[in-house]
């Protein structure tokens, strides 16, 4: 195949073409997950409403979801790697639609709790076998790059789209349609995979499952992530709270070692010890602990504080997607062949922490275009920027009979991430607003002053977690800057990585749109 000039590769037939037809299905698939980890948030008040599900138990259609989810990743890893990953791919899709349309037709609390519950399964099954067949698909570097700059911008920014689609079809049509809205992304996703996706030869892991690694790693990872839900709403010192994260960390030592000693373990160890890849789990985690937090505090900030509808909010977030969807697929995808992943990842987090700075000024009145756009745009620029090279570099040398599990490892610092941070900046900023208020309530003599003062509050509760989100994404800036050696793409190797790293790749010249 010949190129002239500077033309990107245009219409390409054969396999270069299968290779990007599958891109778009597997796209849409990790859009459809992303998705509804937050276009439910948006639907429950009026699906709480319409089933009567009381106050105390409304967290159960956001945690059953995320339970299952974070708690069965790893298996869900191992499956796509013993099964084969574009079969646990189609798998996937199939019990997510099904376990959508459950949802939507929900009839009382329990049919929701459930289908959340499937969802979250089939979701840990879906996410790490679309990853591992992106990783195991695009192995030149100029492909990869823009791959997986496409792949970022998703990851990244499909969260703040399931928050204008979920405001949009709450407002206008009917909450039931958060869950709907699904089945047709999967069904498309599943067909075209099953006739496009061509999952290399080999690479399957054969060895019998680790069903010790498997029970002691989801329940020590569903322990987990109760917990910090649990700490949101019951606080720190509740002894459930207490007793899940020292349930927890007995669950996953023991899960450590059991992996250490089997002769086919569920996490094999050397996928999360290599320096590259450990510093993506952490410095993503850390990351992913910020922006969640953010997604909490300003959706609340403008629904309550600045009156705006659903919809409105949904749009306000537009400059966040637009600036990942930059930052991921023309930064990140331009330089990732060019420099090495830490001098993308490093700046990429100090530019998000700089975002996040701005946020700390918030106040009542604050303006849109002047505080929260360019805040927002800075947020998503250097969140897509880093997001890149880290979705690439931790399934980069894995493998291929590990590249599921690889690939489940990225989403469960992602998943554990939003647990943490909802929980951790949820609970600051509580404590902050209730400090506020205690202290300058006395001073309120009028009903308009009192509100005055409790709208003054959880301003000041959102500003004091920032401050911490501003922290944890610093933190996260200098775990890549440090831990993170890997080299450009194409000059030094990955180190500690296997035969396939990129350094070995041929550097073919494909202009990137």
């Amino acid at each position: 195949m010949s190129e002239t000039g500077s033309t990107a590769v245009k219409a390409p037939s054969g396999p270069d073409a299968n290779r990007w037809r599958a891109l778009v299905f597997i796209a849409l698939a990790q859009l459809m997950v992303v998705l509804d980890a937050t276009i439910v948030n948006i639907a429950l008040p009026s699906a709480q409403q319409d089933l009567g599900i009381s106050d105390g138990n409304r967290q159960w259609v956001v945690t059953a979801y995320a339970l299952a989810f974070g708690g069965l990743l790893l298996f869900g890893g191992r499956i796509a790697d013993l099964w084969g990953r574009k079969r646990a791919f189609v798998l996937g899709l199939g019990g997510f639609a099904l376990a959508s349309a459950l949802g939507g037709a929900a009839t009382n609390e329990a049919m929701m709790f459930g289908a959340r519950a499937l969802q979250g399964a089939f979701g840990a099954l879906l996410a790490p076998a679309a990853l591992s067949l992106l990783a195991v698909t695009f192995t030149d570097g100029k492909e990869r790059a823009k791959a997986f700059g496409i792949y970022g911008a998703i990851a990244g920014g499909g969260g703040a789209v399931g928050l204008i689609l979920g405001g949009f079809l709450t407002e206008y049509l009917d909450w039931r349609w958060t869950f709907f809205v699904n089945i047709p992304f999967a069904v498309v996703a599943a067909v075209g995979a099953y006739f496009v996706v061509r999952e290399p030869e080999g690479g399957r892991n054969r060895s019998p499952l680790d069903v010790p690694g498997v029970i002691l790693s989801t329940v020590g990872l569903v322990a987990l992530v109760y917990g910090f839900t649990r700490a949101e709403s019951e606080g720190w010192s509740d002894s459930v709270t207490v007793g899940m994260f020292v349930a927890s960390a007995v669950l996953l030592a023991a899960f450590v070692a059991v992996e250490a000693r089997v002769k086919a373990p569920l996490l094999p160890l050397r996928v999360i010890t290599e320096r590259n890849r450990g510093g993506v789990y952490l410095s993503l985690g850390l990351a992913i602990i910020a922006m969640f937090g953010l997604f909490l505090f300003l959706t609340y900030y403008l629904q309550i504080v600045q009156g705006y509808s659903p919809v409105r909010t949904g749009f306000a977030f537009l400059p966040m997607i637009t600036g990942m969807i930059v930052g991921s697929t023309q930064i990140g995808t331009r330089l990732m062949t060019r420099v090495a992943p830490r001098l993308l990842m490093a700046p990429g987090f100090v530019v998000a922490a700089l975002g996040m700075l701005l946020l700390t000024q918030l106040e009542i009145d604050s303006s849109y275009a002047a505080l929260l756009l360019p805040a927002m745009l800075l947020l998503g620029l250097g969140m897509g920027t880093a997001f890149m090279p880290a979705m690439s570099l931790a399934t980069l040398g894995v493998e291929p009979r590990d590249s599921g599990v690889a690939s489940a490892m990225v989403n469960t610092s992602q998943q554990v991430g939003g647990a943490i941070g909802t929980a951790l900046l949820n609970t600051i900023a509580a404590s902050a607003t209730t400090s506020y208020v205690a202290d300058h309530v006395g001073g309120a003599t009028s009903r308009s002053q009192r509100q005055l003062v409790q709208l003054q509050g959880q301003v000041q509760g959102y500003t004091s977690a920032i401050w911490f989100a501003v922290g944890i994404l610093v933190a996260a800036a200098a775990i890549a800057a440090v831990l993170i050696n890997a080299g450009r793409p194409g000059g030094t190797a990955v180190a500690g990585s296997s035969d396939e790293t990129v350094g070995s790749e041929p550097a073919v010249p494909v202009a990137v749109h």
